[in-house]
């Protein structure tokens, strides 16, 4: 009998540890998780629409296009986008780019390029996007220059 009241003493005590660690781990949870959204939506009241998320505040565009810009930007496109999007306005995977350069500006499209992730959480039009196209932009790994070339043969697309 004294072994069978030892033996539920000793499990009565891992379970009331168990209990408790697994409550504080869940209150240290939920406070981190508190945190997070709480950043979250600082980020969001802070995040200007016309500029996007990153570190591009200003872009040099020109009245006239750049060809070799352009001619690089086609490369990149056919080998990174076009998978995804066509250059109508027709959707594939992801929107069509038709007049994208009439919608967003060019700093929004060089933060876009190169910060996608937080963009996508960040922006609402994109998240709307999202919820149409079904499929989050991966994130493409894009340098500076290559999301230039981009926004440059985006801009021969719509006539500029």
């Amino acid at each position: 009998m004294r072994k069978l009241f030892v033996l539920a003493f000793a499990v009565a005590v891992v379970v009331s540890c168990n209990n408790s660690s697994n409550e504080s781990s869940d209150s240290e949870t939920a406070e981190t998780e508190n945190i997070a959204e709480e950043n979250t939506e600082d980020l969001i009241k802070e995040y200007d629409p016309h500029r996007g998320e990153g570190k591009f505040e200003e872009v040099e565009i020109s009245d006239e296009l750049d060809e070799e810009k352009v001619a690089k930007g086609e490369v990149i496109f056919d080998a990174k986008c076009s998978s995804c999007h066509k250059l109508s306005d027709e959707m594939l995977v992801g929107p069509g780019f038709k007049g994208v350069t009439e919608r967003r500006s060019p700093v929004w499209m060089m933060n876009f390029l190169t910060n996608t992730d937080e963009m996508i959480d960040l922006d609402p039009e994109l998240q709307d996007q999202l919820e149409i196209c079904m499929v989050r932009m991966p994130d493409q790994g894009l340098e500076d220059d290559e999301a230039r070339a981009i926004v440059e043969f985006l801009r021969k697309n719509d006539g500029v």
